[in-house]
């Protein structure tokens, strides 16, 4: 499995879930999907998420998960991407370049200003999935997590409104915030 048929693999479980907001549905859903590949590829879509976990490690991500959770903690922001990955590639793609755009999503919108955007499910995916297919946990060095550093410009205090209002002008203004 490849990052490519990763995506697509979530975009057939979103596909099939009858509400899109159900996050938890759709990990649910990816992790039956992958449960039907080989032990191979299970372990390869962990890994891939993984990366796809890393490459959001972003401040600026965390500070808008801080804005549309009311809070966000390490492993609040951990679900939070996890929720994000279970949104399909072109919302993650888009939140980790632009933030502040994840205003502009439909469910963003709907749920405002007191929506909770996680899912932790998502993290065990690949898990769940071997487990099913072959009665085994996924082995313990099935992945590696390669966190980048926190951008300095960003390191500032989440409860400055005024600094997150002229960071993240959308989602602060859509969220009261």
């Amino acid at each position: 499995m490849n990052k490519e048929q990763f995506w697509i693999l979530i975009e057939e479980a979103r596909a099939q879930v009858l509400d899109t907001r159900d996050a938890s549905g759709i990990a649910g859903r990816a992790s039956e999907l992958l449960a039907s590949r080989s032990s191979p590829e299970i372990t390869a879509a962990q890994q891939i998420l993984w990366d796809l976990m890393a490459d959001s490690y972003r401040n600026r991500l965390w500070a808008a998960a801080y804005v549309l959770n009311g809070g966000c903690s390490d492993d609040g922001f951990d679900y939070f991407r996890g929720w994000l990955i279970a949104q399909g590639r072109a919302v993650f793609e888009r939140a980790v370049a632009d933030s502040d755009a994840l205003a502009a999503h439909s469910d963003v919108r709907a749920a405002a200003p007191e929506g909770i955007f996680d899912c932790e499910e998502m993290l065990s995916i690949a898990w769940n999935a071997h487990q099913q297919a072959t009665g085994q946990e996924l082995p313990a060095d099935a992945f590696t997590v390669r966190y980048p550093d926190l951008a300095p410009v960003w390191d500032f205090d989440f409860d400055d409104r005024e600094e997150m209002a002229r960071r993240l002008p959308a989602l602060t203004a859509l969220y009261s915030y």
